[in-house]
């Protein structure tokens, strides 16, 4: 029974200190993860429960008279109602399925090029990216005198090149090349972006690979398609996430150049819940659009992480 007694307290007193460092570990922890989690709850979680909540009343863009009540679902259902949202959400997945193989494509063919020993190889890669980090307002501006109708330097061109036998093209104002155009002009000015993704995983892809493919009497094709390709596996499944959550954004371009015309063949979801809340001032509304937007971004965010995880990234 003494000895039980004298090593029970040893015990309790070798266990205590393991208990404490354990608290300020966890402590400690929780103090680098507060400023993200502060900035993740203001930013992001108290705005979207402030939109939804919204998106259940008749508020409006400006203070009236008439106290604001709840219409609970009815904004869903007059947004499902209506046709020129179905318009809209078509417009886009249409602009997003455009986008993705032009853009992409693009940026991949540009970084293989610039992933060789070029000269001046550092200057070209900044070159290539100047389109991206300029404003997409300057963008929409200088395009637009490239689109214009019917003596703009794009139908000066097709003409030369046809000899005349092409008739100038209406870029902007017919409704069969309306969306085509911003899909040219989108996928110009954001490859850059993409492009430095695919050359960061490039540079990721040891050597010893293609080295042993060499040793093994593969050609540059079987090297590209047995070790570049399958080494940017999960490149492509990010690429592909972060293009197609951008291109159902798409605002800017139409906004400035189309209005969402002609005939509401470029009319996107963003340029739809933005005119709804400040043209038509209907707050309620808009929060609406933007909840199903958002849900729509969430789907394709889970449809992600469910990719990376397949491709153990």
């Amino acid at each position: 029974m003494v000895i039980q007694q004298s090593t029970s307290p040893s015990t309790s007193v070798r266990k205590a200190p393991a208990r404490r460092h354990d608290t300020g570990r966890l402590m400690q922890e929780a103090a680098m993860l507060a400023p993200a989690v502060i900035l993740l709850t203001v930013f992001l979680i108290l705005p979207f429960l402030l939109s939804f909540w919204t998106a259940m009343t008749n508020q409006p863009l400006v203070p009236r008279p008439t106290p604001v009540r709840f219409v609970w679902f009815n904004n869903f259902i007059r947004i499902f109602q209506d046709d020129l949202f179905w318009t809209a959400l078509w417009n886009v997945s249409r602009f997003t399925f455009w986008i993705i193989p032009a853009q992409c494509g693009l940026a991949f063919a540009t970084a293989l090029l610039l992933h060789q020993k070029l000269p001046f190889r550092n200057l070209l890669r900044g070159m290539f990216f100047l389109p991206a980090i300029t404003s997409m307002v300057v963008v929409c501006v200088i395009w637009g005198t490239l689109f214009q109708y019917p003596t703009g330097p794009f139908n000066q061109i097709l003409g030369f090149i046809s000899g005349g036998a092409i008739q100038p093209i209406d870029w902007l104002g017919d409704p069969q090349w309306a969306m085509f155009s911003l899909v040219l002009l989108s996928a110009w000015q954001a490859y850059g972006f993409q492009m430095i993704v695919y050359l960061a995983g490039l540079q990721g892809i040891p050597d010893e690979l293609y080295d042993a493919a060499k040793i093994d009497g593969a050609n540059a094709f079987r090297r590209f398609w047995h070790v570049t390709m399958p080494g940017l596996r999960p490149t492509h499944v990010f690429v592909l996430v972060i293009t197609t959550i951008q291109a159902f954004k798409l605002y800017t371009q139409v906004a400035i150049l189309t209005q969402g015309g002609p005939k509401s063949s470029t009319e996107t979801v963003v340029h739809y819940m933005v005119r709804a809340g400040f043209e038509e001032q209907k707050m309620g509304y808009a929060s609406a659009v933007s909840v199903i937007l958002f849900v729509i971004v969430l789907i394709i965010a889970l449809i992600q992480r469910q990719l990376l995880r397949r491709f153990d990234v």
